[in-house]
């Protein structure tokens, strides 16, 4: 082979694997591994995504919600079975609104996205990840810029939805489009925002649809570690009448 053809080999070999057809078949032995649910409620939230047209998470922070649906995307992307990722959820962290922040769109959403972005970047590797990223294919872009856009071949992932408004929600589940799944996680317990949740209210309008489900995380799903576990335990050991609205979550039903 000639230097010139060297060279090139090399430059092949050395562009991420997205480029070659193998990347969108399943992954090689040692590539990546399956998800794992570590209490039974993981399992029926990752079975509830794989099968479901809507899916909501709710409970405590540290069950894996975020986590589970991040991976389950990514794997989707990865072999073929969606388009597109979108990322999105309600700037209203820590009283600040993203026109008080730096920087350009993406840059103030950054922060916002940063969580699920080294989740995925763990499930895709950096290369794939900024590939992806760069393509379109995976895109992260405040609730608010939703309106107008329709959901077609995409994972959906609202996080932290309990800080949404009932309209902000009407607004992001009307842009369900054909062969999508919509992820919306939360903790009711963390509402930033005052008024009823989005989050809430979608619970009371959308239990016992055929192609929705609702599975509710407690204390004992929490995984993130003992500490986390026992902070959940001493806050809910404080009873909250804000929640006492909410209806009996539909968990693991037969469709």
């Amino acid at each position: 082979m000639s230097k010139s053809g060297k060279r090139r080999d090399r430059r092949e070999r050395s562009q991420p694997a997205i480029l070659d057809q193998q990347f969108h078949t399943k992954p090689k032995k040692g590539e990546s591994v399956a998800i794992k649910p570590k209490t039974d409620n993981q399992a029926r939230y990752l079975n509830a995504i794989r099968t479901s047209t809507l899916t909501f998470g709710i409970g405590p922070a540290g069950t894996g919600k975020t986590y589970i649906a991040a991976c389950e995307a990514a794997d989707m992307l990865r072999d073929g079975e969606i388009d597109k990722i979108i990322i999105t959820r309600p700037a209203v962290e820590a009283g600040e609104s993203l026109g008080f922040l730096p920087g350009e769109l993406e840059e103030k959403f950054d922060p916002y996205f940063a969580p699920v972005k080294a989740i995925l970047e763990q499930r895709l590797g950096s290369g794939h990840l900024e590939y992806f990223i760069r393509s379109g294919q995976i895109e992260a872009k405040p609730l608010a810029h939703m309106r107008g856009v329709t959901f077609e071949n995409a994972f959906v992932l609202l996080d932290e939805a309990q800080n949404t408004t009932p309209k902000q929600m009407e607004m992001f589940l009307t842009r369900i489009g054909n062969h999508t799944k919509i992820v919306v996680d939360g903790d009711l317990r963390q509402q930033d925002i005052p008024g009823k949740s989005g989050l809430l209210d979608a619970t009371h309008r959308f239990g016992g649809r055929r192609w929705c489900r609702m599975i509710e995380f407690d204390v004992e799903d929490v995984v993130r570690s003992g500490i986390a576990k026992e902070i959940v335990l001493a806050y809910n050991g404080v009873e909250d009448s804000s929640l006492s609205d909410m209806p009996a979550f539909l968990q693991d039903e037969e469709h």
